[in-house]
């Protein structure tokens, strides 16, 4: 189970963008990277096509180690690190260290 999943909020801790956060588009669990929103963008060179016939230079997100990345914690806001426990009803669900709440 990975604790880092789409839609999560984060906090970059690491690299350029440190200190940065944003909300994770996609996470790539292969390569143990996600794409975060507004965080470690670069310069892509396309080819004029029906979607841009224009062509040129694009900016876009690139995909940053998942280890350089903490959950911010829905009860006090700042970055936590992530656990795992059994809840009630059996299943195994991610919990903040920093305030012991369920991430959802």
């Amino acid at each position: 189970m990975n604790r880092i999943k789409k839609g999560d909020t984060v906090y970059v801790n690491a690299g350029n963008d440190k200190g940065k956060t944003g909300k994770v588009l996609e996470v790539i669990t292969a390569k143990n990277r996600a794409i975060v929103e507004g965080v470690n963008m670069v310069s892509k060179h396309t080819k004029p096509n029906a979607k841009n016939p224009q062509g040129g230079i694009v900016k876009q997100e690139a995909g940053i180690h998942i280890s350089n990345l903490q959950l911010i914690d829905p009860a006090k806001g700042g970055p936590t690190r992530v656990g795992f426990k059994i809840n009630e009803d059996g299943k195994k669900v991610r919990v903040s260290k920093k305030s012991g709440e369920e991430i959802k």
